[in-house]
């Protein structure tokens, strides 16, 4: 018979701040799957694509980051066990895709957002307060969100280059996941959110993705 180890709250803030020196360290997370983009072939670029798909997957990038901050965000404030032991589950899910953006944008010759700080910050406080509202808001906000990376994730696959077939793999694996994220938040009982709420959150994506596509 298997046992769960129960953590103090001063246990869950250190693992907190770890998880969040990991996201936010250059190649300190480390993935439980290889990158889709390893048996992809090299191809060059112009100047000019290079530059417009590593700002593509810094977007993505910091997305993951927003990501994981949400999920251990909510971890760290959900009720139920069950709810905080898939949100930890998810936010494993989600190193893979910091970690294959990362290597990518860094095989462009690119760096990844050096706003991924303050949006960390952010996104962990939605999290938490979503946690401490309700787990049925909180699972909704997964579903809500992760449509909305859907959504980046379709446009940003239109965008590439016909012939970067890595970071195509890449998104298409991440679309994949994310689709899945979504739909097992909704089954877990997920509140819908109204069509303003989405609005909203649709907005507010628009700034992260506008203001990390260059720095």
């Amino acid at each position: 018979m298997t046992t769960q180890r129960h953590y103090s709250p001063i246990d869950r803030l250190l693992l907190q701040a770890d998880a969040a020196m990991r996201t936010l360290l250059p190649f300190s997370g480390q993935p439980y799957r290889p990158s889709p983009a390893i048996v992809q072939p090299d191809v060059k670029m112009s100047d000019e694509d290079t530059r417009h798909v590593a700002g593509l997957m810094r977007i993505n990038h910091t997305g993951e980051v927003c990501a994981q901050a949400l999920y251990q965000g909510q971890a760290l404030t959900a009720k139920l066990p069950k709810v905080r032991a898939a949100m930890e589950h998810a936010a494993e899910e989600e190193i893979d895709h910091l970690v294959w953006c990362e290597q990518r944008i860094h095989q462009l010759g690119s760096h990844t957002s050096i706003l991924n700080p303050l949006f960390y910050g952010m996104s962990f406080g939605i999290g938490a307060v979503a946690g401490l509202i309700s787990d049925k808001v909180s699972l909704g906000f997964v579903a809500a969100t992760e449509d909305q990376v859907c959504k980046h994730l379709n446009e940003h696959l239109e965008q590439l280059p016909a012939e970067d077939e890595k970071s195509r793999a890449i998104l298409e694996q991440m679309r994949l996941d994310e689709e899945q994220h979504a739909e097992s938040a909704r089954e877990a009982g997920g509140f819908r959110f109204p069509a303003p709420v989405k609005f909203g959150m649709s907005l507010l994506a628009k700034v992260m993705t506008k203001s990390t596509y260059r720095i």
